[in-house]
């Protein structure tokens, strides 16, 4: 990519399937619940009902978000019987979020 006399990247149009994407990852970042789980699955695999139990949530709450994430490819699972195993699933996305995690404790 040539570089412009500001040396800065040139400017590129995103397309409609990025915008969409990124969109929808911060929108499941803004969320202080998906939050919480996110920051649970960094430390490693959880059961659904051991989210909930460590965040003092409803199974059935954890469950919803958990479903968002995974539709987004944020959280990834294993069957193990009956029980499903959580993880996340972008390392991009911890990244980011671990980046915020400590801007925020910065302040």
């Amino acid at each position: 990519m040539a570089e412009n006399e500001h040396n800065e990247l040139p400017v590129s149009e995103l397309d409609e399937e990025t915008l969409f994407i990124v969109s929808q990852t911060f929108k499941a970042l803004s969320d202080p619940t998906r939050l919480r789980i996110l920051h649970l699955l960094f430390q490693g695999e959880h059961s659904v009902n051991e989210i909930a139990e460590k965040l003092s949530l409803l199974q059935s709450t954890v469950s919803h978000q958990l479903r968002f994430l995974k539709n987004l490819r944020l959280v990834k699972f294993r069957r193990e019987g009956t029980t499903l195993f959580y993880t996340h699933d972008d390392e991009h996305v911890i990244d980011l979020l671990k980046k915020s995690i400590e801007h925020a404790s910065h302040h």
